[in-house]
């Protein structure tokens, strides 16, 4: 991720530091990746810290086994979309692609051949409101199961919310995005699979409700004058061939965190910075 930030102007910072939550650091970032976390990544004072970041406009990815963690935060759960539930052993497997207007799938074929964990998860995330982009076509592989929750169909494997549901009455909705994908060390060196997060997290990005493009938001990296984000590359009007967008000349990285096992944080701005766990 780090490697790809230069081509889609985005920098990105990572921890594994729990207290960056609880002394107001992630506040400078413009979204929050959660990198292949599980378990209770956060205590109480963390999740509040949270929560009061999404409720004041931040944005929110989630990649992979995220949707393991914190299990006993309906907040999280609803920012996310769903938890996971199990998956059957890894496996080949071929994964349609229900929509390809969205950066995160844009360069993906309609049938995209994957070897992969093929989650399944506690709830529908189309019942918050999420939109489904991607979906296990489940003639490709064996799954014994049980499978005990409804997950609703076609089966959810990566998802967005427009307007994050995780956020508070009364607070400012940024975006979430969120991908069950990404299990082996090879699939991080596909193309296809890094165009497909970097493409979810340039999404995200361009909210207006963190001050990398709006200068009046609670939170964020960038000012007034930063200049948006690029959504690094993209198709041709032809469909031929993908391009890179240039950034603009000056602009400001876009910071991002994100916090990966326990958790990553990450700040994105070129003005937009993220942070991941």
């Amino acid at each position: 991720m780090k490697d790809q930030g230069s081509r889609y102007n985005i920098q990105f910072d990572n921890t594994e530091d729990k207290t960056w939550f609880s002394d107001g650091r992630i506040n400078q970032y413009d979204a929050l990746v959660f990198l292949d976390n599980t378990g209770e990544v956060l205590d109480d004072e963390g999740q509040i810290a949270f929560q009061d970041y999404v409720n004041a406009g931040g944005n929110f990815v989630g990649i992979h086994s995220a949707s393991d963690c914190l299990t006993n935060s309906s907040f999280f759960e609803k920012e996310l979309g769903a938890h996971f539930d199990y998956h059957p052993e890894i496996t080949n497997a071929t994964v349609n692609v229900l929509d390809h207007s969205h950066p995160s799938t844009s360069l993906l074929p309609d049938r995209w051949q994957v070897f992969d964990e093929m989650y399944n998860f506690k709830s529908d995330p189309r019942s918050l409101g999420a939109v489904v982009l991607l979906s296990a076509d489940e003639s490709t592989y064996s799954d014994p199961g049980p499978r005990k929750f409804d997950q609703g169909t076609p089966h959810p494997t990566a998802w967005f919310q427009e307007h994050g549901a995780g956020v508070e009455e009364g607070g400012i909705q940024g975006r979430s995005f969120y991908t069950s994908l990404g299990h082996t060390n090879e699939t991080w060196q596909d193309d296809l699979f890094l165009s497909h997060v970097m493409g979810g997290i340039s999404w995200v990005l361009q909210s207006n409700t963190t001050r990398v493009a709006n200068s009046s938001a609670q939170i964020g990296s960038g000012s007034s004058t930063a200049t948006p984000a690029s959504t690094g590359p993209l198709s041709t009007s032809s469909g031929s061939a993908a391009t890179d967008v240039p950034s603009p000349s000056g602009a400001q990285p876009i910071t991002l965190a994100w916090m990966s096992a326990p958790f990553v944080l990450a700040v994105i701005a070129i003005g937009v910075s993220v942070m991941f766990q």
